[in-house]
């Protein structure tokens, strides 16, 4: 029987991953010398569960190297040996290197086993030593002869499906046969007429018995993965059976079954491996799948089912004659429509809205490494982990925040000594904090530590030249200067920040998905990032404009203020840029007809209205002949479904079936040439000759 496993390929990997990240949780809260049994045992169910999938699936090189560090795991949690921080070190590095295992794997590459084969060295060299130096090995090796050897007995009946579900008993025979003598014997009075034999269900069942010195506990955890797909019995039955005594109790036990003995010979659990998988199958192609809690399917059913009921009743109304009173029932059945289509769209919008926890956990351990080799004592405080956002939104925040997290442990945290001569607990404290505000997600990256020095952020700014000598600039905006292209204020290059480069593409991706950045900061006292998001990027809140007979929307977020011109604060820059001088500063002007190229578009300055907006910490105003509603939109690729028009970011579908462009500010900026080097310089000069007459 030949079985298909690559269909459960996806559902594998999704699994160790999780496992991965369960095990990296519990070694970070693993103290040696205080650790919890529950712990350990809960990092080895993880390791044992990806040993046996990948075994399973014929990924042997993942199931290879995981018995190594399952075997150190198993020793620590049967007491014989203590647990240590190089363990601890060791079992992260595991995971890390796991996880570019199955990685590799799931994108159908062959795996780089360097990293792999050293850990494995450094685990046998840990297993080999023992718990005691070579003196006492002897002593050792005699306990081992004289543990208590038992025998049990083990009723293995699978249900029918259990090969649907990716399982393979000969896998768990050369487990068992690991334990220690293995013989099986195995029952096909179930199998039926050939007529009704069905290839992919199992109708075999097996009894073994088997001397060994381990528990019951450590049998039964080789069938963990399908004890809700068998029935189970595992018997002690003490002293060791010969081979006539096993077949014998066999026949006593169940005398109406077809047991036949298996061969006395000791298992090859290689030879068994190539039995099933000769050559492991291609992975699956990678996929991106959620999983949604049941509350919420739940709630979609019920949605469409009260849609259907709308939708009968408007079938039925259209079937009458017109009359007053079926106009009125149709008005309110469309006022129904629209709200079940309202809910139901909220409703399927929840089930792409995960908790941020999924992105928050991977900081202890980022924490934990960064703060070892920086030599600081680090607290991190996690807030608001249940808060949720969009799948795609998290995915992409994910790396952004890393940097910033990065930035605050290198930059914003003093080190121990600092911190004790200024009075502080010598233990930093980095704080994530989640929460809704509005229709946006507001994530802050908070630390105590002695805030930005503005004084060296504006003497590098001058020295790169991004500001001039005699600016006057308040607090907040030095501040802002760090987010500029190539600044840095670290004096040296470390393989965690002063590169000069990094918070600019924090900005600019952040920036990507709708979103802001801010930072505040306070001298001695810590820094404070401030990251805005929109919950969803598949909907869009928009403000819809004409310009000449066309409709465009402005992302809400990105919009300062709206305002009818002034004509007489309005200048010449250069040839064709005019600039508006709005309270402090002058506010570059785009006509949207021009970049467009639209006909028949209201030209007369004093007769337009302007909407400032502002990206990249850079405002400009866009001409528009009105202001039309406000509205959610549901956001649409251009670049899938036609090409890549700069200055869009996509399109959406309006009300009226027409198509609407949506505005990307910053790619407007670039189109209309406004960041080429000298546009700026051009303007701030025109501001001082304006100010100057």
């Amino acid at each position: 029987m030949s079985i298909d496993l690559s269909q459960f390929f996806e559902v594998f990997f999704e699994e160790s991953f999780e496992g991965l990240d369960a095990m990296e949780a519990e070694l970070l809260n693993l103290v040696p010398g205080e650790e919890d049994l529950e712990t350990i045992n809960t990092i080895f169910r993880a390791a044992h569960s990806i040993k046996g999938g990948s075994g399973t699936f014929g990924f042997n090189s993942v199931s290879d190297f995981t018995h190594v560090l399952e075997t150190l795991l198993d020793q620590i949690r049967e007491g014989k040996r203590e647990l240590t921080t190089e363990h601890v070190d060791l079992l992260l590095k595991s995971v890390d290197c796991l996880r570019a295992l199955l990685s590799a794997l799931q994108s159908e590459q062959e795996p780089d086993l360097e990293e792999a084969n050293a850990l494995r060295l450094k685990f046998e060299a840990i297993l080999g030593l023992g718990q005691s130096e070579h003196d006492n090995s002897n002593s050792e090796c005699a306990d081992e002869q004289q543990a208590e050897v038992n025998t049990y007995q083990i009723d293995f009946k699978p249900y029918h499906h259990l090969f649907k579900t990716g399982n393979e008993p000969l896998y768990m025979i050369s487990e068992l046969a690991e334990l220690g003598e293995l013989e099986t014997h195995v029952s096909h009075n179930e199998i039926p007429d050939i007529t009704d034999l069905t290839a992919d269900d199992c109708f075999l069942s097996w009894r073994f018995f088997l001397n060994t010195e381990k528990e019951e506990r450590v049998i039964r955890e080789i069938f963990e993965w399908v004890e809700d797909d068998c029935d189970l019995t595992i018997t002690l039955c003490g002293g060791l059976f010969s081979e006539d005594d096993t077949a014998q109790g066999a026949e006593e036990n169940n005398p109406d079954s077809k047991i036949e003995l298996a061969s006395s010979a000791p298992i090859n659990t290689q030879e068994v491996k190539k039995a099933v998988v000769s050559k492991a199958p291609p992975p699956a192609t990678e996929s991106t799948s959620i999983r949604v809690g049941i509350d919420k399917v739940d709630s979609l059913i019920n949605m469409v089912g009260e849609l259907v009921i709308t939708q009968a009743m408007l079938t039925q109304l259209g079937e009458q004659e017109i009359t007053e009173a079926t106009i009125a029932s149709l008005q309110e059945g469309l006022a129904q429509l629209a709200h079940n289509t309202r809910d139901l769209q909220e409703n399927v919008m929840r089930i792409r809205m995960l908790p941020i926890s999924f992105v928050f956990s991977r900081f202890p351990r980022l924490v934990r490494d960064i703060s070892q080799k920086l030599n600081k004592q680090v607290e991190l405080k996690l807030l608001g982990e249940q808060t949720e956002l969009d799948k795609t939104v998290m995915e992409k925040i994910s790396d952004p925040m890393v940097h910033l997290v990065r930035n605050s442990l290198d930059h914003g945290l003093e080190t121990v000594d600092q911190r004790l001569a200024v009075g502080k607990d010598p233990v930093g404290i980095v704080t994530l904090n989640a929460f809704h505000q509005g229709g946006n997600i507001v994530i802050e990256i908070m630390d105590d530590g002695q805030g930005l020095n503005t004084t060296k952020i504006k003497e590098k700014a001058i020295a790169n030249g991004l500001i001039a000598l005699g600016d006057e600039l308040s607090d907040d905006e030095i501040n802002e200067l760090i987010f500029m292209p190539g600044f840095s204020t670290a004096d040296a290059v470390s393989d965690i920040s002063g590169r000069g480069v990094g918070m600019d593409v924090v900005r600019r991706n952040i920036q990507s998905l709708n979103g802001s950045v801010e930072v505040s900061s306070a001298t001695g006292i810590g820094s404070t990032f401030t990251i805005r998001l929109p919950l969803t990027l598949a909907i869009l809140d928009g403000q819809l404009v004409k310009v000449a007979k066309h409709t465009y929307i402005i992302p809400l977020i990105s919009i300062v203020e709206s305002l009818q011109i002034d004509i007489t604060k309005v200048s010449r820059v250069g040839k064709d840029l005019d600039v508006l001088r709005l309270r402090d500063e002058y506010i570059p002007i785009l006509r949207l007809y021009n970049i467009f190229n639209h006909q028949g578009a209201i030209e007369t300055l004093d007769k337009t209205l302007l909407v400032v907006v502002e990206s990249d910490n850079q405002k400009i105003g866009l001409l528009v002949d009105d202001l039309l509603s406000q509205q959610q939109v549901v956001i649409k690729s251009l670049e899938a479904n036609y090409q890549k028009v700069d200055g869009v970011s996509g399109a959406t579908i309006l009300g009226d079936g027409r198509v609407s462009l949506i505005i990307d500010i910053s790619g407007l900026i670039k189109l209309s040439g406004l960041r080429k080097p000298g546009s700026q310089e051009l303007i701030i000069e025109s501001q001082a000759n304006l100010e100057a007459s």
